[in-house]
């Protein structure tokens, strides 16, 4: 990628400086989630500090999604039925939730957004459990997901008028091809300048950075995320401008075997609903 005017990465910086700081409870949780020495009851800890966090937690656990054969009333319950796994990927989506903006001038579909977030970062979850080789860490690829598309959102708050134009102009075209032409830069370039600030590890930062490019970042985790993506656009929002005929050199997948790896998609589809409806309630 071509070096940034001056100008341009001023507004940017302008931009990401003025959106809030990611969480310092679940940026805590991710630090200890790294800790293969971590206790579960670390977690909870930090978690159970939160009221609001922890509020939307059980009132997902509640819900007729898990039906559960009990009641939840607390989050170290909730571990002991649905893992700790779980338990982190919703306090993190809910997390990222809060930062969203419930309306923008650029006319950006949040709601959609979200969803797409969501169902990428599921899947991308899946494709690590099943073809990560033990090269990188599923909760990563499931935080890869639900944050690389997320320098729309700096654009949307913070460029509103020129993102509209992107969006306008964007119907039969990639959107991020549309952005360098009238912004001079990608959501991915400013998604990954934004979680940088946040002080997520570089790997998630250099694959967030380079998630529509080819050939993707020479990682596993970069994999996981561009074929979920792919996958997300392709199948569940019916896109046609994605790329079928790449393969991963550290999972060997293509899209057509790796969606067929992943059994019934709508499976992702519902929990993406669902903590949709749970966070934005």
């Amino acid at each position: 990628m071509a070096s940034l005017s001056p100008e341009i990465n001023a507004k940017l910086e302008l931009a990401v400086d003025r959106m809030p700081a990611f969480p310092k409870s679940v940026q805590k949780i991710l630090d200890l989630s790294r800790n293969i020495n971590c206790a579960p009851k670390d977690l909870i800890t930090v978690i159970e500090k939160d009221p609001v966090m922890t509020i939307k937690i059980l009132k997902v656990l509640n819900s007729v999604y898990y039906s559960l054969p009990s009641k939840i009333t607390s989050v170290n319950r909730a571990v002991v039925y649905i893992g700790i796994n779980t338990v982190k990927n919703l306090a993190l989506s809910f997390a990222a939730v809060g930062m969203l903006p419930s309306k923008n001038q650029a006319g950006f579909d949040i709601e959609r957004y979200l969803q797409h977030s969501l169902v990428t970062a599921g899947i991308a979850r899946q494709l690590a459990h099943k073809h990560g080789q033990g090269q990188v860490d599923p909760m990563d690829c499931y935080v890869a997901g639900l944050l690389h598309d997320f320098g729309k959102v700096v654009f949307a708050q913070f460029m509103a008028a020129e993102f509209q134009e992107v969006l306008e102009k964007s119907s039969d075209r990639p959107l991020h091809d549309v952005e360098n032409e009238i912004i001079g830069v990608n959501h991915a370039v400013v998604g990954a300048m934004l979680i940088q600030r946040w002080n997520f590890p570089d790997a998630l930062v250099d694959c967030v950075r380079s998630h529509h490019e080819k050939p993707v970042a020479d990682s596993a985790i970069a994999e996981c995320l561009y074929l979920a993506d792919t996958i997300a656009k392709k199948v569940i929002d019916a896109r046609t401008d994605v790329d079928s005929l790449w393969r991963g050199k550290h999972t060997g997948l293509s899209l057509e075997r790796a969606t067929l790896s992943l059994g019934d998609l709508s499976n992702f589809v519902s929990e993406a609903q669902m903590f949709k409806q749970a966070s934005l309630s």
